[in-house]
């Protein structure tokens, strides 16, 4: 009886340890501060191209708190390399399209650790709906150049 004991105090300490990793990366005042270059969020309804965990509605509702009204929709000229993508002008990404306020919108920012890691760009969607993605910074060392015909490519450069 003494394993069923340790069993139920362990299980509630990966529980508790969960939660508070979720809460300290998602919803607490530590860890990101929003850059002070970036603008201001618009007050109005926005619409996010999702690809990789935010598909998922328990992870929607951790990080926006709603489930974002989805709808299936797919990005032409990226594909996905993990939870990244890359522009590819053969290729497509599919994923969801959500509707959120501007709330929800700022916690997705701090989610994708907006001006840190990821940016968050205004693309068209396969079906002409305009929608913010966010697509990962380049890495120290690199540059982005944009190209109308071809997308955007990284160039290395020392």
């Amino acid at each position: 009886m003494i394993w069923l004991k340790r069993l139920v105090v362990v299980s509630l300490l990966c529980l508790m340890g969960v939660a508070a990793w979720l809460w300290l990366t998602m919803l607490s005042p530590w860890f990101y501060d929003r850059p002070e270059e970036l603008p201001a969020i618009e007050q109005r309804t926005h619409q996010v191209f999702v690809y990789g965990t935010l598909r998922y509605l328990p992870v929607r509702w951790v990080v926006m708190g709603s489930s974002g009204s989805p709808k299936p929709a797919r990005l032409e000229g990226y594909k996905r390399q993990g939870l990244d993508l890359a522009a590819s002008a053969e290729h497509q990404v599919n994923g969801l399209l959500l509707t959120v306020t501007p709330d929800a919108l700022a916690r997705l920012d701090r989610y994708e650790r907006l001006g840190i890691r990821y940016e968050r760009v205004e693309q068209t969607l396969s079906d002409g709906t305009s929608a913010w993605v966010y697509v990962r910074l380049p890495a120290l060392g690199q540059r982005e150049i944009h190209s109308p015909a071809q997308g955007i490519a990284l160039v290395t450069y020392n």
